[in-house]
């Protein structure tokens, strides 16, 4: 159930990292600690959510910043992304971009990730789609999740653990991206046989550079908090404690300047960026499409279940 309610206290995230998704990697994960994002009281207006939380932030005095706090809400899965996951932040998202209240918004994970990226039932019935349909439905995938990248007022992801593949993806649609120093984060695609989509093959060499984009993407490597920063991925770096704190701080500071300066300067951040979005995401899915019909994909998933490297053969 989606929760909105009035927030005083900053709550902390910690991390872990999905096991399915990088089974090179497993042996050096380690369960980091964490705890929900708290709130004091319950909307009964709002609408109800099985895989979100949405909290409002207020003052001291008890009065609203304008500053919401959007949480996947899955933690038993690692916050994994599901085509019900997406319907339902579609559905907030559009919600709150029709609140003229709301002057900035932190995109967060409850529990010990940010995400692990997307759920393997769903990795796995695309095997088993034609190309056709999987085209279609992984642009549909994309267009749920990036729409926070229509909002109209500022966008600040909390990495508050993990952001791996599509859920890393979803941080580069935000503005600004802060991160636990002792989280990790990458695009795996090519690790379990799948081409790069929701949209990080555009987002990347911008929030970075081309050459860090094609290092990332290229080795699906994961990176920790600090290389991140060094490379411009992320502005900064927090304890587990204190990062939805200081995304509070930063989003408070957004919040007090001009509404209409502030999403003025949104939109024209934003145009100038994302020019040539529409033509990347329909070009990833194609590819993605293409991918899932491949003997790699097979072998990545399965290479996945059993926790071993995957052995990819020659390219078709």
């Amino acid at each position: 159930m989606i929760r909105t309610a009035i927030r005083r206290a900053t709550a902390p995230g910690g991390l872990y990292c999905h096991s399915h998704l990088l089974p090179q990697w497993h042996r050096h994960w380690r369960l980091m600690p964490s705890s929900p994002l708290s709130s004091n009281a319950a909307d009964p207006s709002s609408p109800q959510y099985n895989l979100l939380t949405i909290t409002r932030d207020a003052d001291a005095a008890g009065q609203l910043t304008g500053v919401v706090t959007l949480a996947l809400n899955s933690p038993k899965n690692l916050n994994a992304m599901t085509v019900d996951m997406g319907s339902e932040f579609q559905s907030a998202v559009a919600d709150l971009s029709s609140d003229p209240n709301v002057r900035c918004l932190i995109l967060t994970g409850q529990g010990k990730a940010f995400s692990a990226g997307g759920d393997l039932a769903f990795l796995r019935e695309r095997t088993k789609s034609t190309g056709t349909t999987n085209t279609k439905i992984m642009r549909d995938f994309y267009n749920r999740f990036l729409s926070i990248r229509n909002v109209p007022f500022p966008t600040i992801a909390a990495i508050n653990g993990h952001a791996i593949g599509a859920g890393a993806c979803v941080t580069l649609a935000c503005d600004i991206r802060i991160m636990s120093d002792s989280g990790k984060i990458g695009l795996n695609f090519v690790r379990i046989g799948l081409s790069p989509g929701m949209g990080g093959t555009f987002f990347l060499p911008r929030v970075t550079n081309p050459q860090v984009a094609a290092r990332m993407i290229l080795t699906g490597d994961l990176l920790s908090a600090k290389e991140a920063q060094q490379l411009g991925l992320v502005l900064e770096t927090h304890s587990p404690e204190a990062i939805h704190g200081r995304a509070l701080e930063l989003a408070r500071r957004i919040a007090s300047a001009s509404p209409v300066a502030v999403r003025g300067a949104v939109r024209s951040l934003r145009v100038g960026m994302d020019d040539g979005l529409n033509q990347a995401l329909s070009r990833e899915a194609d590819l993605q499409a293409i991918a899932y019909a491949s003997p790699d994909m097979e072998e990545g998933l399965a290479a996945i279940v059993a926790k071993r490297d995957p052995v990819f053969g020659s390219p078709i």
